[in-house]
């Protein structure tokens, strides 16, 4: 699963940028095209596909111990605490910002703030590989 977990990060990553781009490259436009509400809610549904894998792997992973003393090994309290975090707030903020893009004069401004915002926190929650001290890797 935490093969999975850790691919599925690639395509959320690339969905996520895709509808930023795209979100702001049409801004100041009054409404969406099919196509870009299909970005959007394809960028969503990956990200809690992606959301619901890794909730299975906080209950069933050795990385997260909330044993005595948890908090003052990085490992533990990056996966324990940290990561789940800030990927709880990026589920949260996509969520809500599809949501008011539906409702939105301005949608896309809607989705380019929402989905911006969630993708740096993602960004800064990934164990990537340069963060030896927490076990990252690519796959």
């Amino acid at each position: 699963m935490i093969h999975a977990h850790s691919g599925l990060r690639w395509l959320v990553l690339i969905l996520l940028i895709l509808a930023v781009f795209n979100a702001f490259s049409k801004i100041k436009a009054t409404s969406q095209s099919n196509g870009d509400k299909k970005i959007n809610l394809f960028a969503m549904v990956t990200y809690h596909i992606q959301f619901l894998i890794g909730i299975a792997l906080y209950f069933t992973s050795v990385k997260v111990n909330h044993d005595q003393g948890w908090m003052k090994i990085d490992i533990f309290r990056f996966f324990g605490m940290e990561h789940v975090l800030m990927m709880v707030i990026a589920f949260i903020l996509i969520t809500i910002g599809h949501s008011k893009s539906k409702k939105s004069a301005t949608p896309n401004k809607t989705i380019a703030v929402f989905y911006t915002i969630a993708l740096v926190l993602i960004l800064a929650g990934i164990p990537w590989p340069f963060r030896e001290a927490l076990g990252g890797t690519w796959f």
